[in-house]
């Protein structure tokens, strides 16, 4: 294998004197043809006018006027002299080259909407939020270290809950974060909220979210406190009253500021004299007997007297609070008049959908549900999303710092929205029947609505990867695997066929996948090139919100396994609902 980041002009000395390895000029496929044609009216030029018709009725673009076509093919024109060259000789007019080219570029012709566009003033608990699991390990569950970096990454990318695991230092006077009961190395509490302050609206100016997993004494809970004051000032809210919430506030009026959600002093499942790593009373959520978190602690006879010595300014500060439920699950999901926070992890939420579906839907209307991973996934892998997202929970925490599929369509997902971290749930899981049901993710339901998929060709791996990456003596192989992963009932997967030798693949090839819930579907494309003696090689995937796609022609960028997109690379497809 060779270097993905070879510079280009590497690949254009080979090209000179070694024909096997030369990236073939393909040309625009037909369908591109025909729609130059038509839109041109059989000219050999499209004009601005002609322009704009295929912009709105082609490529959905419906508020588009003559000023913005006039404006786009400027930019157009500016930004790439050399390929728009036909433009510029033919005032007001583009050749099939140039339009060719146009449809190639993501800054022009992007597959989804990069704009905040759901409405943001609901509460929170409508939302979908991009969560992170352990956010400040840098690999493994057990042995990485703990660091602020991967919190960095994780804002930066757009994630808004941030969670923190926090234990006293040996001297039992300061607060470190690491993973507890295992040989993660610790970073201090201070450098991981200074972090946060830095970079927590690096992507959106949306709240983030830090959730605290604490296994603190009074004293240090009243420092823990003192910190967050001190390290957020105005940034940081919390309630006026301290009494609980009975409904929570919304993006919008949260903008730019920090919350803190954890379970409060007073349910306590610890006291200050309990024995361990962490001794003092423990907020865990994660915590239990076995590694899926499914045995419940229950509290003890320390819990009042821990409450009396819990710091109270500590309390005041949490917005969001949190509890694991200790009894029966079905009782655990009751709606009361306050709001709250439920951890499960994913093993105890496909229990409790199986039989109670409909009350974790119900629940998540008002409340807020966080799912975490079991603690068997020593590798911080991660698990299918849909499962929570089908009942509504908001809270879907990842190891951010995993390379596996399931990230990938966690941050395809939050593509949406303009990728600011929020996305607004479905209207199907907030409604209510006249006899107050709700959405049963059990039943059965119709076809909503068809996308189909055309894929046309690839381009850039010539330009970002070394000539040998993918094989040693002939161009790639390239092929493409289309999923649509949602609902089990929408999830579906095809192939296109190989195309040999060849570093600019066409395909030319349609695919279709009828939808339940599109609301929740998301396109997964990954381009692998074959290779008869070895695994496939990985040739660069991506993940889009069905529900954000726009139809037409659209430049689709692919990114790497750890979700760094391409220079260059990227495909070009149609989308089409019916």
């Amino acid at each position: 294998m060779g270097d993905s980041n070879a510079p280009h002009h590497n690949y254009k000395m080979f090209k000179c004197f070694n024909r096997k390895f030369k990236a073939s000029e393909a040309g625009p496929p037909p369908d591109v043809k025909a729609v130059f044609a038509e839109y041109a009216q059989g000219g050999d030029r499209m004009s601005v006018d002609q322009f704009r018709s295929f912009l709105v009725e082609h490529q959905g673009e419906s508020a588009l006027t003559i000023s913005d076509a006039h404006t786009i093919l400027h930019q157009f024109t500016t930004r790439h002299p050399g390929e728009a060259a036909q433009h510029k000789k033919h005032a007001g007019g583009l050749s099939l080259e140039d339009f060719f080219h146009f449809l190639f570029l993501e800054e022009f012709n992007a597959p989804i909407r990069s704009q905040v566009h759901h409405d943001m003033n609901a509460p929170v608990s409508h939302y979908f939020i991009y969560t992170g699991h352990n956010s400040y390990l840098t690999g493994n569950q057990l042995s990485s270290d703990s660091s602020d970096v991967p919190i960095i990454k994780a804002l930066q990318k757009g994630v808004k809950v941030i969670e923190l695991d926090l234990w006293p230092n040996s001297a039992k006077d300061d607060v470190q974060v690491y993973h507890g009961r295992t040989l993660t190395a610790p970073v201090t509490l201070i450098k991981c909220l200074t972090s946060i302050k830095e970079h927590a609206f690096d992507k959106s100016p949306y709240p983030v979210v830090i959730t605290f997993e604490d296994h603190l004494t009074p004293k240090l809970q009243a420092k823990v406190a003192e910190l967050v004051i001190k390290t957020f000032g105005d940034t940081l809210y919390y309630p006026e009253a301290e009494d609980q919430m009975v409904e929570f506030p919304s993006p919008e009026s949260l903008k730019k500021r920090i919350i803190i959600s954890t379970k409060p002093p007073k349910e306590s499942s610890g006291s200050k004299s309990s024995k361990g790593k962490g001794s003092g009373r423990s907020s865990s959520e994660e915590s239990g007997s076995d590694q899926d978190g499914d045995a419940i602690n229950s509290a003890n006879a320390a819990e009042a007297k821990s409450y009396q010595q819990s710091a109270p300014e500590y309390k005041r500060l949490i917005t969001i609070r949190a509890g694991k439920p200790s009894g029966e699950l079905k009782d655990a999901l009751a709606v009361g008049d306050k709001v709250r926070r439920l951890s499960l992890s994913e093993g105890k939420l496909e229990k409790v959908a199986e039989d109670h579906g409909t009350d974790v839907v119900r629940f998540t209307q008002k409340n807020i549900l966080r799912v975490y991973p079991k603690g068997t996934r020593f590798n911080s892998s991660n698990y299918e999303p849909h499962v929570g997202w089908m009942h509504g929970a908001q809270m879907v925490a990842f190891n951010m710092q995993g390379k596996d599929k399931y990230n990938w369509l966690m941050h395809g997902m939050f593509k949406a929205n303009g990728g600011c971290g929020y996305l607004k749930k479905p209207d199907f899981l907030m409604c209510k029947g006249p006899k107050g049901e709700v959405f049963d993710p059990k039943n059965a339901l119709k076809v909503k609505k068809t996308l189909k998929v055309k894929i046309y060709m690839g381009n850039g791996w010539h330009l970002d990867f070394s000539r040998t990456h993918f094989d040693s003596f002939s161009p790639p192989d390239f092929y493409t695997k289309v999923y649509i992963v949602g609902v089990p009932a929408d999830c579906r997967k095809f192939k296109t066929k190989i195309i040999e030798d060849d570093w600019i693949p066409v395909w030319d090839e349609e695919f279709a996948f009828p939808m339940t819930v599109p609301e929740l579907a998301i396109l997964r494309l990954e381009v692998r090139e074959y290779d008869r003696s070895e695994k496939d090689d990985f040739g660069g995937q991506t993940c889009l919100p069905v529900s954000e796609l726009r139809p037409g022609i659209r430049a689709v960028p692919l990114y790497d396994k750890k979700g760094e997109k391409y220079k260059s690379v990227r495909l070009l497809i149609r989308f089409h609902f019916e």
